[in-house]
């Protein structure tokens, strides 16, 4: 018999199936790999805005992993939206149990249309439980400056950045450089115990449809390492992969804000 690579997203659902659960899935499906959710919570949004949160219960988040895990199981988990610390612990705990060793932590704070997504306490509990279990763990600037409790708005912080979050316990960090200002958009990979950390430059693709950019992105790079990739060579694709989704996707309309990437950009127009 065939095995799939297979593939599990502990994030929260997007009803407007740009980012969240949703990008998730289509990220591994697009990518070879098979599926499977844990949802953290319900969103209501749009391309516009998320206009409602409710979360689910820490006690069945985690009977959701422990449902997956101990059945279909996982050769990677991609980690998105956590809004509690009590929530952030009850996932930490189910990963030690089932012994899950691939991690891509996506520190998701705030939405693309500034919507906070994170409760202010549990940035402590973040940093603290979780980080250190991350293989990669993939903030844009935002969200490493609140990490750090400093400022990182420009190229020359970005590697001391990406050198202090990986003192924090993952094991790599992918600081993506979007929200700089300028034509490039480089995103910064730092590996402990490897003493230059390697840039990965890319053009700016202008755009108003990056709904859901950093999901997609950790998700592919999650796929990569269930696939049996290395780090390095999981972040290249993954950079290739939403590049190719952002240009493709900026050639449609859907909804009147910040539309979605086009996940299926290798497969269907």
């Amino acid at each position: 018999m065939k095995r799939y690579y297979r593939v599990l997203t502990i994030a929260g659902s997007d009803s407007g199936g740009g980012a969240g659960i949703q990008a998730d899935l289509k990220t591994f499906s697009a990518l070879g790999c098979y599926g499977m959710s844990v949802i953290t919570a319900l969103t209501a949004q749009n391309t516009h805005a998320v206009t409602g949160i409710f979360p689910v219960s820490a006690a069945f988040v985690s009977a959701q992993i422990d449902a997956v895990m101990s059945d279909i199981g996982a050769d990677a988990v991609k980690i998105g939206m956590l809004h509690s610390a009590e929530l952030i612990a009850a996932v930490t705990e189910a990963l030690k149990r089932h012994g899950v060793k691939k991690i891509v932590l996506d520190p998701v704070m705030v939405s693309k249309s500034g919507d906070h997504l994170l409760q202010n306490e549990a940035v402590d509990a973040l940093k603290t439980v979780l980080l250190p279990l991350a293989t990669v763990l993939t903030p844009n600037l935002p969200e490493a400056s609140v990490l750090l409790g400093r400022k990182v708005d420009n190229t020359e912080d970005m590697e001391a950045a990406a050198r202090d979050l990986a003192a924090l316990g993952p094991q790599a960090v992918l600081l993506k450089g979007g929200h700089l200002e300028g034509e490039g958009s480089p995103d910064i990979l730092y590996q402990t115990g490897i003493e230059a950390a390697e840039i990965f430059k890319a053009e700016r693709i202008d755009t108003p449809n990056s709904h859901g950019t950093g999901c997609t992105l950790s998700s592919s790079i999650a796929a990569g390492l269930a696939r049996g990739l290395e780090v390095e060579e999981a972040v290249r694709q993954g950079k290739a992969y939403i590049s190719g989704a952002l240009k493709a996707g900026a050639l449609y309309q859907i909804g009147h804000g910040h539309g979605p990437v086009h996940h299926f950009w290798r497969f269907w127009d």
